[in-house]
């Protein structure tokens, strides 16, 4: 039997907070970047690490950044979508912990991400790690809310199927 919707409901604030969380971590550290680095400054922390300041216009990895900026819209427009479906499976599946980890990292690091495009045009990236001269794209912590939550998705299924060839 499925628990009434105010029950449901008042089960999903713990996963928005923690989606909360990220978001604010997220635009803090970013202010922060904008504050203190010009576009293109960067402090070695690490021999594989630095902190940077750069502007992504596209999606992971720069995929569509080239564009003439109709890609903001986009992108917003998805991360609205996104917005809704995950609050949706978040209110149909309040207690299994784990989906919603997932999802609930994946709703605060779209958030933030939504909030750059709306505010600057572009998401502010700033975690730059590197082999030798080989960079991985720079992200931020909106980005690694993202990634965990999906790698947490992967987790939940794998789990989910191994259960159901249990039984149980």
């Amino acid at each position: 039997m499925t628990a009434p919707l105010a029950l449901r409901t008042a089960r999903i604030w713990p996963w928005l907070a923690w989606a909360l969380a990220i978001i604010a971590l997220d635009q803090i550290t970013k202010q922060w970047i904008l504050d203190v680095y010009q576009l293109g400054d960067w402090t070695p922390i690490t021999g594989f690490f630095n902190i940077v300041r750069a502007h992504n216009t596209g999606a992971a990895f720069s995929f569509l950044a080239d564009g003439s900026g109709w890609q903001r819209w986009l992108f917003v427009g998805i991360g609205v979508v996104a917005t809704l479906l995950i609050v949706w499976q978040l209110r149909k599946h309040p207690g299994d912990k784990l989906f919603c980890f997932a999802l609930s990292s994946i709703l605060g690091g779209a958030i933030g991400n939504v909030v750059d495009r709306l505010q600057h045009g572009y998401v502010v990236d700033f975690l730059d790690f590197y082999w030798g001269s080989s960079h991985f794209p720079a992200f931020n912590v909106a980005d690694v809310g993202i990634s965990v939550g999906a790698a947490c998705l992967i987790l939940d299924e794998i789990l989910r199927s191994r259960r159901a060839k249990r039984g149980v």
